[in-house]
């Protein structure tokens, strides 16, 4: 895969919760990495790994080049600032946020001209399958194009799996995180019943886990409902931008989801009180604050 004519094998834009483990352990497998960040400052454990922590978008020069950002305008500002500019004929950019299909397409069109390629392979497994490199990659565009980002995609996640033409992936990642948002609310629900009948958290949890209630959701969450320490991980406010998504995609194909729209009022509710930024495991807040009147 190395092009010796190019400064890296890989590029990583976006040093997050997801960016920063792909960075880290793309490099741990051997492949020559550039890192950026929007903030200075985040890059330090890639630099120590060996990744190269670029100074500006200027400076990206490899021949693929993962983005971690939150959603398609935070990518648009960047390939603005510099990262378009960047891009080579023949290059495969790999959109790892979660967007809409429809924002996939429209990308798709802007760098076509430019001989630039397009996939789109968001992630499940949150912060800990990225450092672990389990994630689950939901992948859209040409099998050729996905070939060439295989090895890399291979070194970050445990499952790459290429659900059809461009976009597939957004679709695949909605359909995933209408079941995220759904699990971590029943959750939620479930243990503030619990406490309010005198059960301890972890024994349910270890009861619950075992049975068909169990889920991934539950093992990578746990500590957080169990300490109340929400600190992000995923956060309130993707998960409410995932789930809008998701009900969106609905509408345009005929059908409504009556679950993910309660679910997604629940994220909303926290949202608005300002707590968007927090690990989206906190939407048991929803619950442990819906007392009825005449709870003790």
């Amino acid at each position: 895969m190395t092009d010796r004519r190019r400064a890296a094998d890989v590029a990583v834009v976006g040093l997050g919760a997801i960016g920063l483990p792909v960075c880290v352990n793309a490099r741990r497998a051997g492949f020559t990495v550039q890192g950026w960040n929007r903030s200075p400052g985040r890059g330090g454990p890639a630099h120590e790994a060996g990744v190269l922590i670029v100074p500006d978008l200027g400076s990206i020069d490899a021949p693929v080049i993962l983005t971690a950002l939150p959603d398609m305008p935070q990518l648009l500002d960047v390939l603005d600032a510099g990262l378009e500019a960047s891009l080579h004929p023949g290059d495969v950019l790999v959109v790892m946020s979660t967007v809409s299909p429809g924002a996939m397409h429209d990308l798709a069109a802007r760098l076509a001209p430019k001989g630039v390629r397009v996939i789109d392979a968001p992630v499940s497994g949150g912060d800990v399958g990225a450092w672990e490199a389990t994630l689950s990659i939901m992948a859209g565009g040409s099998s050729e194009d996905l070939d060439r980002c295989r090895p890399v995609l291979a070194a970050v996640g445990g499952r790459i799996e290429h659900m059809g033409p461009l976009g597939s992936g957004q679709m695949a990642k909605a359909c995933n995180q209408i079941i995220v948002g759904a699990t971590l609310t029943a959750i939620g629900e479930a243990l503030t019943l619990g406490r309010a009948a005198g059960l301890d958290d972890d024994q349910l949890l270890d009861v619950l886990g075992a049975g068909m209630a169990g889920s991934r959701a539950m093992e990578i969450k746990r500590e957080k409902y169990v300490s109340g320490d929400y600190a992000p991980g995923g956060s309130i406010a993707n998960q409410l931008k995932d789930l809008r998504i998701a009900l969106t995609a609905a509408g345009s194909l005929g059908y409504r989801l009556p679950l993910t729209a309660t679910v997604t009022e629940g994220y909303q509710s926290l949202s608005d009180s300002g707590e968007s930024e927090l690990d989206h495991s906190a939407v048991i807040r929803v619950a442990e604050r819906a007392r009825t009147d005449d709870a003790g």
